[in-house]
């Protein structure tokens, strides 16, 4: 198997596309998937949904993501993007392969006790796939009771299965605002109304939520990664633009976080003749592992073969399907320093041994036996 995998993962590496815009990746997809005798329905523009009947209609669903992102690959692999400014950066060429992998070996099953749905799912580093094929009636087509997903992860030793019991990756929501004033002379400040100060004291209330309204036992970050303003050195800043992110495990507290920020820039309105204009969007809710189905997996795993990992503010579009059903999203290292596999995710260096894939179909065995499917 590990040489198909490696077929699939090099062919797929070399042709990473964007978004929802992923007509090579998916016609790849779908000749491969129908060699292997699967029937595909289209779903969220260019993704893929393939059933395998059991002798129940509750089924089990597999998921994998399949765009790209807009990076420049450094890499000196011999299978480098022929995409110029578009790479396989954050590992989803491997979670497709290990996906084919794991669709050909059930293929070659003649009986299910269960049936086994695998979804190829566009736009999962946004703007976000997963809620398109839900709102397409994923959950409508097939009587699904859990869902399960795979991830590579150079945070973790190589080959090794990363499983968190609970709230697992953050819940995102992007923020752009606007402070406006008026400009004057900067010799005669009094004359004009400075958005400087304005944003100064907003960046800095802002960071009184998490210190002073957050319960210290939860845990959440607001970052403002862009500040632009200003026109010369000598005028008070008639406007400024300014743009972050929200993190939060809970939603709950993602809330609070909105109506906080809301309150502080009230407040600064008045207190410095300003008017602010805050347009946040929610993206992701968090991914949050399902006890029962966590416990399960982790009993049914040798020891040697998993860790259990710290939560992290990352976001994924995983987590829409968690809100229909329970389901468990695991990590799969691919950290190897001997061999240079250091880099993050999303750097233009990330690149893995495809060995470890052979790894993620193994979990996904082991999961329809949990689930009692085989």
């Amino acid at each position: 198997m590990n040489d198909e995998l490696k077929t699939y993962r090099r062919d797929l590496h070399q042709i990473p596309e964007l978004g929802f815009d992923l007509n090579l990746t998916s016609a790849y997809i779908y000749k491969t998937l129908v060699e292997m005798g699967y029937h595909p329905i289209s779903m969220a523009k260019t993704g893929w949904v393939i059933q395998k009947k059991g002798k129940s209609q509750k089924s089990i669903l597999f998921r994998t993501d399949m765009d790209a992102l807009p990076v420049f690959e450094q890499t000196d692999v011999s299978f480098q993007s022929r995409h110029q400014g578009k790479m396989h950066a954050c590992g989803h060429d491997g979670h497709m392969s290990m996906m084919l992998g794991f669709a050909k070996y059930v293929s070659s099953l003649e009986h299910l006790n269960k049936s086994v749905v695998m979804i190829f799912q566009p736009a999962e580093e946004g703007p976000g796939g997963a809620k398109v094929m839900i709102d397409e009636g994923l959950f409508q087509m097939f009587e699904i009771e859990a869902v399960y997903g795979i991830h590579l992860y150079p945070g973790l030793e190589e080959g090794l299965y990363g499983l968190v019991d609970g709230p697992m990756m953050a819940q995102n929501g992007e923020f752009d605002l606007v402070i406006k004033g008026e400009s004057s002379h900067g010799a005669m400040p009094h004359l004009g109304t400075d958005t400087m100060i304005a944003a100064a004291q907003l960046i800095q209330g802002y960071q009184s939520i998490i210190s002073r309204n957050l319960n210290p036992l939860d845990s959440a970050v607001i970052t403002v990664g862009t500040i632009r303003g200003g026109e010369a050195r000598n005028i008070i800043a008639k406007e400024i633009s300014m743009s972050g992110t929200v993190r939060a495990f809970k939603t709950e507290v993602y809330e609070m976080i909105k109506d906080r920020m809301h309150l502080i820039e009230s407040g600064i309105e008045k207190s410095y003749d300003v008017i602010i204009h805050n347009d946040i969007k929610d993206y992701y809710p968090p991914v949050t592992n399902d006890h029962h189905l966590f416990t399960l997996l982790k009993d049914a795993l040798p020891q040697a073969l998993y860790k259990i990992i710290e939560p992290m503010t990352v976001s994924e579009d995983f987590a829409f399907y968690q809100k229909h059903v329970p389901g468990v999203f695991v990590m799969l290292g691919s950290k190897n320093e001997k061999k240079g596999y250091i880099h993050p995710l999303h750097s233009s260096y990330f690149n893995f041994d495809e060995s470890i894939l052979e790894q993620g179909v193994k979990l996904y065995q082991t999961i329809l036996k949990v689930h009692h499917v085989i």
